[in-house]
């Protein structure tokens, strides 16, 4: 299938919206992560990532596909079959957003490439997300998507059981590390917080018999930003200035995750011990 053909002719436009950031969601992710809320009053700065808890899309019920997302979006490209995967993402910190701050995001389309690879064709969107303080900019945050056309009930190809140790990467440096029990509570609770209703961090039968996984799929910005919690937790006096990721493989409810950095907290992972990450990244610090 030539999925370069359904993207002719599709310019989404930009969009832009505005919302006053409040201390609730953060106290509330904070309490999935059996965490002490680092917010509580007006003016505390919010932790890098955890903006993506507010000015959230709240489509109407019947506006959802067969997968939980929409059917149609402004930036989901009009593929037949679509399947979506959160690919990475890029953020770029000019000040923290703060408690009680009246934002606006500007979001648009940067690029739709269509990819052939190892697991077919693919395409892959960029969405930029500019947030605004006073008229100033605060954060810069790039997300990347991959798409692909699957049939229901189409295997992923993905490996049956963990690599035998030489195919496993290599741990890093003794560094910061964490670990998380993501299970299905944890996996609802966070899809409740991000108002997300794709439907393969959830419905076990659904994401085994319709998206070919073995089981429920740990939400990639649930990775992304556990990779942040590293220097957030061991390293709070560092202001990080740039961090970048990219998620490489699935991580499945009842699986613990771990989260590794590199001696000087610049290279973070996370995943299943003694498997390749799920989830790799680069922070730079001002």
């Amino acid at each position: 299938m030539d999925l370069a053909e359904h993207l002719t002719g599709w310019a989404p436009e930009p969009v832009e919206t505005t919302a006053r950031i409040d201390a609730w969601p953060s106290e509330a992710f904070a309490a999935l992560l059996d965490q002490p809320s680092p917010v509580g009053k007006a003016g505390d700065p919010l932790p890098l990532l955890w903006h993506g808890f507010h000015l959230l899309d709240h489509p109407a019920q019947a506006d959802l596909g067969e997968d939980g997302h929409p059917a149609h979006g402004r930036f989901l490209p009009p593929l037949p079959h679509r399947r979506r995967m959160f690919a990475g993402g890029r953020l770029d910190v000019r000040e923290p957003l703060r408690v009680d701050d009246v934002v606006t995001r500007r979001s648009s389309l940067v690029s739709a490439v269509p990819k052939s690879g190892r697991s077919g064709e693919m395409v892959f969107v960029t969405v930029r997300h500019e947030f605004e303080r006073d008229g100033a900019l605060a954060l810069v945050e790039e997300q990347d998507f991959a798409y692909r056309s699957q049939p229901a009930g189409e295997a992923r190809g993905l490996p049956e059981k963990a690599p035998a140790a030489s195919e496993a990467a290599d741990a890093p440096p003794e560094g910061w590390r964490l670990r998380v029990d993501p299970d299905e509570a944890m996996l609802f609770r966070f899809s409740a917080l991000t108002y997300n209703t794709h439907r393969i961090h959830y419905d076990h039968p659904y994401v085994t018999g319709v998206e070919g996984y073995p089981g429920l799929v740990v939400h990639g910005p649930l990775l992304a930003l556990l990779l942040l919690e590293l220097p957030r937790r061991f390293a709070p006096e560092r202001q990080v200035r740039t961090f970048s990721y990219r998620l490489q493989r699935p991580a499945f409810a009842g699986t613990p995750v771990v989260a590794d950095s590199t001696p000087d907290g610049t290279q973070l992972t996370a995943g299943v011990a003694g498997q390749p990450p799920s989830a790799s990244g680069t922070v730079t610090y001002a």
